[in-house]
């Protein structure tokens, strides 16, 4: 039987943790780089993608196992976060509504007014909702806070425990001797 299956022996147990890295450059501080060393792909676009809404030009690199540092992809983050403000703009400046009787078809989907209609909407809910949550919280805070203060002064108005009941001994272990 052939032993070359078998691992080397060898310490070292660490798994490749610098597969990923993530690098993002500032306009107004272009010399100091953020960066970000990571193994999981998913964590990866993450941290690019809110790195790249801040307005960072994003570099993520994958490690090869060769050893060679590659490219895996670019974001542009001040033309992203241009395209954002020309869209919310866009929606700021009001679209004219469909007309009263319009059903939207199949040839409608690449329509951009429809689609940012549905977007100024969704994201109109969103902000309602997220108000409503608040308020909801701040509300439920404030009974929970009301609550407790008017437990304690009912606690600190009352006459305190009596510390030790009569019928009560000091200790329930004694002796034979010491009774």
């Amino acid at each position: 039987m052939s032993a070359r299956h078998r691992r080397r022996n060898t310490t070292d147990r660490t798994r490749n943790i610098r597969r990923f890295t993530i690098t993002g450059s500032w306009d107004n501080n272009p010399d100091e780089p953020a960066r970000w060393i990571t193994r999981d792909p998913k964590e990866t676009k993450r941290v690019a993608r809110s790195m790249a809404a801040k307005g960072a030009y994003v570099i993520v690199e994958e490690l090869l196992p060769t050893g060679a540092w590659e490219t895996w992809f670019e974001l542009d983050g001040p033309a992203i976060v241009a395209e954002q403000n020309a869209i919310e703009a866009t929606l700021a400046a009001a679209w004219p509504p469909a007309p009263t009787g319009y059903r939207p078809d199949a040839d409608d989907r690449h329509r951009t007014w429809l689609v940012e209609q549905g977007l100024a909407e969704h994201r109109r809910a969103q902000a309602r909702a997220q108000a409503e949550a608040l308020a909801a919280e701040q509300a439920a805070r404030r009974r929970r806070i009301a609550a407790e203060l008017a437990n304690t002064s009912r606690q600190l108005m009352s006459a305190p425990p009596e510390a030790r009941p009569d019928y009560r001994r000091a200790a329930r272990h004694m002796t034979g001797a010491q009774r």
